[in-house]
């Protein structure tokens, strides 16, 4: 498990900024429908998002989140995974997640990011705006591997994500690194137990040997999921990360 259900980021809104929010259906180029959520800032060529969730897919913490990119000018689109299992209809927080996670693929995540990814280049004057990926946990991995997905991205940003753990056909990310093209951030808890420093320093070894840029971050004593404005204890944590996240962005943008 990732956040609970009423988490929200620890990211103070900006006051006054213009964007537009939409909650939409995106078409992978499988012919799935999934749902996304949209804030757009209406900047033609600036840097552009996909937000990638946790287990639970689409739900208001990542939604709050693509709002925030969109106040710095970012048009966002956070995205469901569930579309080929559990459909478009709005879920609560009694949906029971699991046996979906278990049957996404590779190829649908691929399918999925792509769709959105298309989605923020749609007009002629976006056709080559620089876009990220940033996902949490399951979505950090999740995004670490679109680096591979021949998507065209500018950089890939993962929270969280377990790198050397592969689930079905879905690799780890670890594991793909001669294919990643474009640099990554990794953004990690020091006490998380789901990602001991070995699995963080196999990744370091495996992105240095391969010679992808990258940034791999641990806050000792942070454990998974700090980023929460709940989390009070970790607030210090939490804006270093989003400092470097935008840091990020506009060094490879």
């Amino acid at each position: 498990m990732c956040f609970d259900q009423d988490a929200k980021p620890p990211i103070t809104p900006i006051t006054g900024a213009s964007y537009s929010t939409e909650s939409m259906i995106l078409i992978a180029e499988d012919g799935t429908e999934f749902m996304a959520y949209a804030a757009r800032a209406g900047v033609p060529g600036s840097p552009a998002i996909v937000v990638m969730p946790d287990v639970r897919g689409l739900y208001p913490f990542y939604e709050e989140l693509a709002d925030r990119f969109a106040e710095l000018g970012y048009d966002s689109i956070a995205i469901d995974y569930f579309g080929r299992t559990a459909g478009t209809e709005p879920r609560d927080g009694e949906f029971d997640f699991w046996p979906h996670v278990e049957q996404t693929t590779h190829a649908g995540l691929k399918a999925d990011v792509g769709a959105a990814v298309a989605a923020l280049r749609d007009s002629d004057a976006n056709k080559s705006r620089p876009v990220f990926t940033v996902g949490f946990c399951f979505g950090g991995s999740s995004s670490w591997l679109q680096a591979a997905a021949g998507h065209g991205l500018k950089g890939v940003i993962g929270f969280y994500g377990r790198p050397t753990s592969a689930r079905g056909d879905v690799p780890a990310p670890a594991s793909m690194v001669a294919e990643f093209a474009c640099p990554v951030l990794g953004l990690l808890g020091g006490d998380d137990a789901s990602i001991p420093p070995e699995d963080v320093a196999a990744f370091e070894a495996a992105l240095t040997g391969a010679g992808v840029s990258h940034i791999l971050h641990t806050y000792p004593g942070a454990p998974h999921s700090f980023f929460d404005r709940k989390a009070e204890e970790f607030a210090d944590e939490s804006a270093d990360a989003w400092t470097r996240v935008l840091a990020f962005i506009a060094e490879n943008s």
